[in-house]
């Protein structure tokens, strides 16, 4: 079960932003990613749940930060409860719903939950609809994205060898580009995002094959 640490950095200035320390796995239901994210200062600024499904679709989610709490799910697109720590009865709670794919986040478990569930071949592409939740608040935007994986390397270890993933995701809206290397369900590098620390290799799966 891979299990280690990511540290987080502002995307435009880099400026560190805190870690994130993870443990993920493929389960019952199809895979699951579980972390807790702190700051510079050590404190505990939120935390990520998320299981996928057989066909890699967000069974169930759990986000918090900044107070707030979002939970949800896939139901005929996408569903979610966004909460308030201060109203604990969920008496001003908020729900959306979208015709989108999946979730995404800062959390790189949002960008190996989206690769899986795209299942691309090398050389193809494709365009996912997704619902952000951007932190401290976790207020909702929907996006679309265009996903392409521009290659596929092998790289021999002490472990045996690794295969990295390498795709080239871009915002539509925008038009902001990043690359993503993923090595089976643990993310190597990706804007924003640095892996720091593995306990132990990354699991060589894609999720419904």
């Amino acid at each position: 079960m891979p299990n280690g640490r990511y540290s987080l950095h502002d995307a435009h200035d880099h400026v560190l932003l805190g870690e994130e320390r993870f443990s993920c796995a493929p389960g019952a239901a199809g895979w699951r990613y579980v972390s807790k994210t702190y700051g510079p200062d050590g404190r505990v600024i939120g935390s990520v749940d998320l299981t996928l499904d057989s066909r890699a679709r967000p069974l169930r989610m759990e986000l918090r930060a900044g107070g707030w709490q979002v939970r949800g799910g896939a139901v005929d697109g996408v569903a979610w409860v966004r909460t308030d720590a201060a109203d604990p009865g969920g008496e001003h709670a908020t729900e959306g719903h979208d015709r989108a794919h999946g979730f995404t986040g800062r959390s790189p478990a949002f960008l190996v939950a989206t690769a899986r569930m795209l299942r691309l071949r090398e050389g193809a592409s494709a365009r996912v609809r997704l619902v952000a939740f951007t932190e401290p608040v976790l207020a909702p935007r929907t996006l679309d994205q265009g996903w392409l994986l521009e290659g596929v390397d092998t790289h021999e270890t002490d472990s045996g060898p690794l295969v990295v993933e390498r795709y080239q995701v871009a915002d539509l809206e925008t038009g902001e580009q990043q690359v993503v290397h993923l090595a089976g369900d643990v993310v190597l590098a990706a804007e924003g995002i640095e892996l720091e620390e593995l306990a132990s290799p990354p699991n060589a799966w894609r999720v419904g094959e």
